[in-house]
């Protein structure tokens, strides 16, 4: 089965078509990051206007780069959500539309089993079951992972999400959008042990997160200290320490409690190194694996949702003409892949 699938949910575009047997043949992925970096964050109403702006040349490339026509696609996948639900509503629309015309079945996808799904493109593919750590700016969560569609939530974001606070933690600081690269670019250069930041609801039983008081408690610190570049550094490096180690402790609490040997990071936080590094050293202590999509399958992509929607459409999840997205969509309510 070869499908075409497309993501929309925030602020990149992204289009890839994957074949169940010979795998990847093509992704092509636009970033909005310029046009929302003079708001400091994205302005969902221009994310929806530059989606419907780029997301036909980009099919029209992927079709391209992979070599085939519509008449090779046997199947369109679209995210139908969790995101912004103009950006949503975009991508299914033109799912929609391209399913109709070339009379191919199709399926909404949701964003964070996409993302969850990432690793499988790579070679080292896990076996079920296992644990998954989704750490994105939207989400955080831990989800244990018995096959496809077979999750059940263990913890999630009280709050602001990791990714939420790497973003609001460096605009404090003063870094341009999108900041939690770039915190984590400063983080690199400031010195250990210069500030203790807190582990947040790491004193207590339970594997939610919450992240809003550590911002406020970064910001709290930026505002008292000195500002110059080494102390700026110093800070950074503190709140990601602070980050990665609350999310190390869950992870850890997760395992125990599963019994699992294998764990998935994935999302756009998941590209950070501290945090890949910690977690790779607390699995060979355990004995265990660990497992993570490459860099550019970290953030959104089209790739993610063409293969988590070849998985459904090979199990006959088949969605009807009615064009819909779902702004909120529990992931623990998605029916299993027999």
């Amino acid at each position: 089965m070869r499908v075409i699938g497309i993501e929309t949910s925030c602020d990149e575009t992204g289009i890839a078509v994957y074949d169940d047997k010979l795998g990847l043949l093509s992704h092509t992925l636009y970033s909005q990051v310029k046009l929302h970096a003079d708001y400091g964050g994205v302005v969902p109403e221009l994310a929806s206007r530059d989606h419907v702006r780029k997301i036909v040349p980009l099919i029209r490339q992927a079709l391209a780069d992979a070599n085939c026509s519509q008449d090779d696609i046997d199947g369109i996948a679209y995210t139908k959500g969790p995101g912004l639900v103009g950006a949503l509503l975009v991508g299914a629309c033109v799912g929609r539309a391209l399913a109709f015309s070339w009379g191919k079945p199709a399926v909404g996808v949701h964003h964070m089993e996409g993302h969850l799904l990432a690793p499988m493109l790579e070679d080292d593919v896990p076996e079920f079951p296992f644990l998954a750590l989704l750490v994105s700016g939207g989400h955080s969560m831990l989800v244990a992972v018995e096959g496809i569609g077979r999750y059940e939530v263990l913890g999630e974001s009280v709050d602001d999400a990791a990714g939420e606070a790497f973003d609001k933690t460096a605009k404090l600081m003063g870094l341009d959008y999108p900041g939690g690269p770039r915190l984590a670019k400063l983080a690199a250069q400031g010195e250990p042990n210069c500030y203790r930041f807190p582990r947040p609801m790491t004193d207590r039983p339970g594997l939610d997160f919450s992240f809003s008081g550590l911002k406020t408690f970064a910001a709290n610190t930026i505002a008292k200290e000195p500002d110059d570049e080494q102390t700026r550094a110093n800070i950074a490096r503190a709140f990601e320490e602070a980050v990665v180690d609350t999310l190390a402790i869950k992870c850890k609490r997760a395992l125990k409690q599963t019994g699992y040997k294998r764990l998935v990071i994935a999302g756009g936080v998941s590209a950070n190194q501290r945090l890949r590094s910690s977690l790779a050293d607390m699995m060979q202590s355990l004995q265990g694996q660990v497992y993570y999509p490459r860099g550019e399958f970290c953030t959104d992509n089209g790739a993610m949702i063409a293969y988590a929607g070849m998985q459904r459409l090979k199990a006959g999840q088949i969605e009807d003409l009615a064009v819909k997205g779902q702004p909120r969509w529990p992931l623990d309510t998605l029916p299993p892949v027999d």
